[in-house]
């Protein structure tokens, strides 16, 4: 990479304001949010700001009885914050790609930990996969994202997404490199555990998630580690 100038580092890597659209992509792990209002956030998220702009931990009337109930069973992790006033704020987090999807009175699913930011416009609810019975700490809990307005979800490396059709069958994936799924989808814990698992010479997959139906699922070439400890 030949040496930059101070004028050409400046031009290359300045702020560029390129759609109207609240949230816009600086580069792939940075997200600018042009403030006017409030949007959701995920705590600890901010890197810079500029405006006048106040940042509250989202309360416990805000979430909800039932979603206090899950995050405390589950430890599911993803904290929000409420993001208010007008200015702009960068967001980003450990350097994970951020992808931005626009939904239109639309579900997806996703793991809480892999939610940036959404408009209000957006609601959020922890939900519980089907047919677990303790099986995994981090990995049964994700969150239900609802309603009109963008929503910044990110990835380590590049997603992946896995068409689910009745005629292919169900897809299976593992539960630490499962990023989000369309919303009708209701995907199951599904084991293979066998002796060899319990001696310690199974495959290392013994506990996947099984989508089957209409939809799509995404994926990343990553494990998320909190999800590992968790069941540890």
């Amino acid at each position: 990479m030949p040496v930059k100038t101070v004028a050409e580092f400046i031009a290359a890597y300045k702020e560029k304001d390129v759609t109207s659209d609240a949230f816009e992509l600086e580069n792939q792990y940075l997200l600018e949010v042009k403030l006017n209002g409030s949007i959701w956030a995920k705590a600890g998220a901010m890197v810079a700001r500029t405006g006048s702009v106040k940042f509250t931990r989202q309360g416990l009337m805000e979430q909800g009885i039932g979603n206090l109930l899950k995050k405390a069973v589950s430890g599911e992790g993803m904290v929000l914050m409420k993001v208010e006033g007008q200015g702009r704020v960068y967001l980003a987090d450990t350097g994970k790609k951020i992808t931005l999807l626009r939904l239109d009175n639309e579900t997806i699913f996703a793991n809480g930990n892999d939610v940036l930011a959404l408009e209000t416009g957006v609601s959020n609810q922890i939900t519980m996969m089907k047919r677990v019975a303790g099986m995994m700490s981090g990995g049964l809990f994700n969150v239900k994202l609802s309603g009109s307005g963008i929503v910044a979800i990110t990835s380590h490396y590049d997603p992946l997404i896995l068409k689910v059709s009745r005629e292919t069958g169900p897809i299976f994936t593992d539960p630490n490199a499962t990023v989000a799924w369309s919303g009708g989808l209701s995907p199951e814990i599904a084991t293979d555990i066998s002796l060899k698992t319990l001696v310690g010479r199974g495959s290392g997959e013994s506990i996947q998630m099984k989508f089957e139906g209409e939809g799509w699922v995404v994926v990343q070439p990553y494990e998320e580690t909190y999800m590992q400890q968790g069941q540890s």
